[in-house]
């Protein structure tokens, strides 16, 4: 699906698959397909971004995927995110949704809203707010009225 499809479709937590329609390359051919891969891949979508005007320029509206986070004894070291427009040439595939019941901790930074983490219930979303200490955390229990609950894998059900 197009980039503004899956932006106006998916719920932030779904697991989204990238693409650019291109077969992997040999693994002998490392600097191909590293390129390959960056161009490749799954991510948690974590945030939207609305389009917005700075000054004379327009900025496309876009989302963010969490690609990957590498740790140290347990303490993060590097998260990966990438952030796409949704006029992204590359094509996207929900491959999963989060199920009713999980919940999501967002946190909010003007008129962004970036997920944080995704719990399987609340109260693994309460023991990890405890060891997490973020300022303003919300909770949001996800539901089947949400919207884009009804689409399965980008499309109608």
């Amino acid at each position: 699906m197009h980039a503004h499809i899956l932006f106006d479709t998916a719920p932030l937590g779904a697991t989204i698959a990238f693409s650019d329609g291109t077969p992997k390359p040999p693994a002998r051919f490392t600097k191909k397909l590293s390129a390959w891969e960056n161009r490749n891949g799954t991510g948690r979508l974590t945030s939207k971004i609305a389009a917005t005007m700075i000054g004379s320029h327009h900025h496309a509206a876009g989302f963010a995927l969490h690609l990957a986070t590498y740790s140290s004894h347990g303490t993060p070291i590097l998260v990966v995110t990438r952030h796409y427009s949704v006029n992204s040439t590359l094509d996207f595939e929900i491959i999963d949704r989060p199920t009713l019941g999980m919940v999501r901790i967002l946190k909010h930074f003007g008129a962004t809203t970036e997920l944080l983490h995704l719990a399987a219930n609340t109260e693994a979303a309460e023991h990890w707010l405890q060891h997490h200490r973020y300022t303003d955390a919300v909770l949001d229990v996800v539901s089947d009225t949400e919207p884009g609950s009804d689409i399965v894998l980008g499309r109608a059900a």
